[in-house]
């Protein structure tokens, strides 16, 4: 059987690895980053913002907890802007407190969303960016080039794994005994890189991106990409993953 590395944080893992089951894969949860709220920030007035931007689940976490417990009447305000979200599942968890979005495009990255906001929505308006300490800074950037005015506030940051935890992985990568290594963020992908401490991966490893910027990500760092699928999600990940190991099973 193959198997797939796995490195979500261990919150967000087992929906994923239930997906690759299907296929007849084995998974190893190696969480290249974990996730904790970071304190200290201060709650801006929302209704003084023309639009806010979410790029993940854990964006929307941290910050709707603050929100609903130190001013739940920010919320209401949250409904009355402009919201965009990177990716379907960032879509659902705002939907969750009634906070309608932005159309999400097929593919679902930041630089895809930027492209397809018109000029004149961000030309001399003010917005709000929900973030992790490392976000690549592309929707400050892009608001910043069309004339508007972004106020960023870092919600969550990324841990980096145990050593002990790595020592385990570089054993499983020296034994032959993972096929595709999988990434689901650029952070997930450099803190993996980081923690094993070299690029170089044995021939038959394939490496897997969940879409463009983690490839991007990948590619700068001087490792090469055999997996993309044609949509940013869980389960067209699991099924490209799958036919990349021409894994005979198919999903029930």
């Amino acid at each position: 059987m193959k198997s797939v590395l796995v490195t979500r944080p261990k919150h967000q893992a087992e929906s994923f690895v239930k997906e690759l089951e299907q296929y007849g894969l084995i998974s190893f949860v190696f969480p290249a980053i974990e996730i904790r709220p970071v304190p200290g920030w201060q709650l801006p007035d929302l209704a003084s913002f023309s639009g806010a931007f979410f790029t993940s689940p854990n964006s929307v976490q941290f910050f709707m907890e603050r929100l609903l417990a130190e001013a739940p009447e920010e919320l209401e305000k949250l409904r009355h802007i402009r919201v965009w979200a990177v990716g379907k599942t960032t879509a659902r968890d705002l939907a969750v407190h009634g906070v309608e979005t932005e159309p999400v495009p097929k593919i679902a990255d930041a630089v895809t969303m930027m492209a397809e906001i018109d000029g004149d929505v961000i030309n001399s308006h003010s917005f709000l960016f929900l973030r992790g300490n490392l976000s690549l800074g592309t929707i400050p950037a892009v608001i910043g080039e069309r004339g508007g005015e972004c106020t960023e506030i870092t919600v969550y940051e990324n841990i980096k794994p145990s050593p002990e935890d790595t020592e385990t992985v570089k054993q499983l990568l020296e034994e032959g005994k993972l096929d595709c290594l999988s990434f689901t963020s650029p952070s997930t992908a450099i803190n993996f890189f980081e923690a094993v401490g070299s690029t170089e991966l044995p021939p038959h490893v394939l490496v897997a991106a969940i879409g463009t910027t983690t490839a991007a990500a990948l590619k700068k760092i001087g490792v090469r990409v055999d997996v993309i699928p044609p949509y940013f999600d869980g389960p067209s990940f699991a099924k490209a993953i799958a036919e990349a190991l021409n894994a005979p099973a198919e999903p029930s």
